[in-house]
């Protein structure tokens, strides 16, 4: 998998426990994926500095989690796949994210990657995320 090209974009998303945004990072696949994600999380403990733990996948072991604890002190729990798992379970906490995107994707412009540049990509997630939670109010 090393050295191989992925078209397309990055989406690292930042939500709290009840779904809601905190922060959107969209950048061209190519890039590794942790620069993306420490960026976002950083622009999330910016705008919202009480935050005390967070919890990322399991491509974000190592640089990404000791970062946190280094330089924040910030607990980062990773949500491993679980060898022994036969078919589909929740993990924990993760279902927060995996939820947040599910409803993005309900959004038809965010089915593919349509948009010509990364701006646009974050203001139609934005765009779909605040359509999904007017329709709960």
């Amino acid at each position: 998998m090393t050295g191989e090209k992925t078209k397309g974009r990055k989406r690292h998303i930042v939500t709290d426990t009840m779904g809601n945004l905190l922060c959107i990072h969209v950048h061209a696949a190519n890039i590794h994926d942790t620069k993306g994600g420490i960026y976002t999380f950083e622009k999330a403990l910016y705008r919202y500095p009480t935050i005390q733990a967070g919890c990322a996948d399991g491509g974000y072991r190592g640089t990404f989690r000791n970062t946190f604890d280094e330089f924040h002190n910030i607990r980062i729990d990773i949500s491993m796949q679980i060898k022994e798992q036969k078919g589909f379970q929740v993990l924990p906490k993760r279902w927060v994210v995996e939820r947040t995107f599910a409803w993005l994707n309900g959004s038809r412009r965010l089915s593919k990657d349509y948009e010509t540049s990364c701006c646009s990509a974050e203001t139609m997630i934005m765009i779909s995320h605040a359509a999904t939670l007017l329709k709960r109010l």
